[in-house]
């Protein structure tokens, strides 16, 4: 199905795999499978002649339908299918006038364009599955590589705690998991066959109907759902939710590698490359690019997902317009999902840590990202409120003098009839107070491996 994507800015925010499956030709494709398996499964129930079918199925090669053709046909009827099956009926007529009564029988338009839609969706899910694994796969293997490099923690982009940093990736790997899951059950309960004939009744068919169904479905190894849904769009909403949500994922990671390769944080970095992230007027820049590309699919994703979620509220049996809209919309969401993963893949397998320098940028607060360690110790003797109350007070005193904290609670009287000079020590190193995140890591990293 055409997208919006133009040949000149689709390189940059969809994958090669996703451009080449959302293509036009791959789209008239599909429609043209649902068109042949039809016929094979008529022929198998006994529903058209056997020699029709073959025939039929030789002539569904979409090199032989001109897109610009089907494209004012689709302009001038209301959608791509009639003049698809008009071309299709008039290329089997020319190799058997017989077989040619029998093409499209007992379908209706929408049964080929839904069903040509949820194939696309199957191979684009698959796609994004594929780079899933090497996400999932690149992160891992940092948080492993990670869980003893401390860094801080931000809340509010100011310094918060430490933490080690690998906790963060495992997160990320573990947040692509989550969508890994989705798409994998989406895939096998949301994309079914479309094949309800004029109103949903198959009454074309008369008996025969739901026999044929049966064997469709088998044709093109999708599931076979209870019945047609052509303005119940649920599952498509549901597929469009899970893109989003994946978009944004790789969205949120992004955007914490943009700020980490900021010039003044400088703690990781996307892959390097020749001609890569530069300026066109600064040569010493390192631009984010990739986590560029994933923000600003991120940032389209959402309002294709309203675009589809809107596109639910269809009127009685078949619906005019809500469905239409669909048709742009989901190869574009597709698209810059594709995107938005791809890059997110590219930083997941080459992330360059500068560990010395998260080092750094934690100690250049002077010990302030200890308040809470050194708070909660001295809450033990003196209660939460009062210890909470010196800490502040010493920290305002350290910030104005500039001198470390710790020598500042170590003159302090309140401080130190209650901790030793050792213990106010231990209580400034930052891996001394990570909480159980090394359970977590494992916890998250484990998680990766449910299915």
């Amino acid at each position: 199905m055409s997208t919006s994507l133009s040949p000149l800015l689709a390189p940059m925010l969809s994958s090669d795999a996703m451009r080449a499956l959302c293509d036009d030709a791959a789209f008239v494709q599909r429609m043209l499978d649902f068109e042949g398996a039809l016929a094979r499964a008529e022929a198998a129930t006994g529903v058209i002649p056997s020699p029709a079918a073959d025939v039929i199925s030789k002539a569904c090669q979409a090199g032989q339908f001109d897109i610009a053709t089907l494209a004012d046909g689709a302009t001038k009827s209301g959608n791509l299918a009639i003049p698809l099956v008009r071309m299709l009926t008039a290329n089997v007529a020319k190799m058997d006038a017989e077989a040619a009564r029998y093409v499209h029988w007992g379908a209706t338009s929408q049964d080929v364009i839904d069903t040509a839609t949820v194939l696309q969706l199957r191979d684009g899910i698959d796609v994004l599955l594929s780079d899933l694994e090497r996400a999932v796969a690149g992160f891992a293997k940092q948080a492993q590589q990670h869980r003893q490099t401390v860094a801080v923690a931000r809340t509010w982009l100011q310094h918060a705690l430490p933490m080690p940093f690998g906790l963060k990736l495992a997160e990320y790997a573990a947040a692509l998991h989550r969508s890994r899951m989705r798409l994998k059950r989406l895939r096998a309960e949301a994309l079914v066959l479309q094949f309800g004939g004029a109103a949903g009744t198959l009454a074309a068919l008369g008996d025969r109907g739901l026999i044929v169904a049966e064997q469709l479905a088998k044709e093109l190894s999708l599931p076979l759902p209870e019945a047609p849904w052509h303005t119940h769009r649920d599952r498509i909403a549901e597929v469009a939710s899970a893109l989003a949500i994946l978009a944004g994922t790789c969205g949120k990671i992004a955007r914490d590698v943009s700020l980490l390769m900021q010039t003044d944080v400088a703690e990781a970095f996307e892959p390097a490359g020749e001609g890569r992230g530069g300026s066109s007027t600064l040569p010493h820049k390192r631009n984010p690019v990739a986590a560029a590309t994933a923000l600003a699919a991120a940032t389209m994703a959402p309002n294709l997902a309203a675009t589809i979620f809107a596109a639910q509220v269809q009127d009685h049996e078949r619906s005019a317009g809500p469905w239409h809209a669909e048709w742009p919309t989901l190869p574009m969401l597709m698209l810059v999902t594709s995107g938005a993963l791809s890059s997110i893949v590219e930083i997941a397998e080459g992330l360059e840590v500068d560990a010395v320098r998260m080092r750094a940028n934690l100690d250049s607060t002077h010990g302030l990202v200890m308040t809470e360690a050194v708070a909660m110790a001295l809450a033990e003797k003196t209660g939460k409120s009062e210890a909470h109350h010196i800490v502040e007070s010493a920290s305002r005193k350290a910030i104005e003098s500039k001198q470390h904290l710790r020598d500042i609670l170590s003159k302090d009287p309140r401080v130190t009839a209650h901790l030793s000079a050792d213990r106010l020590e231990s209580l400034f190193e930052p891996m001394s107070y990570q909480g159980v995140s090394q359970t977590l890591i494992d916890r998250l990293l484990a998680s990766l491996n449910g299915n």
